[in-house]
């Protein structure tokens, strides 16, 4: 079975297209976030400003002109022909222990104002250190472990209101 993706854009326009559709299009990848691409014989030049991958959502600017771009694939479709909803609307309050480890640096106090991405803590786990980050916008309540704590898998570090 083909793959098959629906996008969404400005809320306004819908595309569907297949994997090889997708992969036919010619593009070239100019930096981490910037692309020329070529579409009947007209040349587009895209930058990629506003990345939302877990939400799948972009804002994506071509010659100048800004979109906002949801992307939905074949389980996304599926899901939105049923009716269901994978929860998108449920709010991450809590931040856990990924696996266990040792806290080596703690960021954010109770009270601080954190934005979608800012960096919260350091777990090191298996001789990796790993970066955990703010699932959203929000406002610490609770930091219930410091740095050089010991934790163990699932267990509660960061409460967010």
């Amino acid at each position: 079975m083909e793959k098959k993706y629906r996008l969404k854009v400005n809320d306004s326009y819908n595309f569907e297209f297949t994997q090889e559709e997708a992969e036919a299009l010619d593009t070239q990848q100019i930096s981490k976030s910037n692309y020329h691409l070529l579409k009947d014989n007209r040349s587009f030049t895209a930058e990629i400003f506003k990345p939302d991958f877990l939400n799948r959502k972009y804002e994506i600017k071509i010659n100048s002109n800004i979109y906002s771009v949801k992307i939905n694939n074949d389980l996304d479709m599926l899901i939105d022909e049923m009716g269901l909803s994978l929860g998108s609307m449920h709010q991450v309050n809590d931040i856990k222990a990924p696996m266990p480890g040792l806290i080596l640096e703690v960021n954010v106090k109770e009270g601080d104002e954190v934005k979608e991405g800012d960096y919260l803590l350091v777990l090191e786990a298996m001789k990796m250190e790993n970066t955990l980050t703010a699932p959203r916008d929000g406002v610490v309540k609770s930091v219930t472990v410091g740095k050089t704590d010991t934790v163990e898998k699932n267990q509660l570090l960061i409460e967010m209101e």
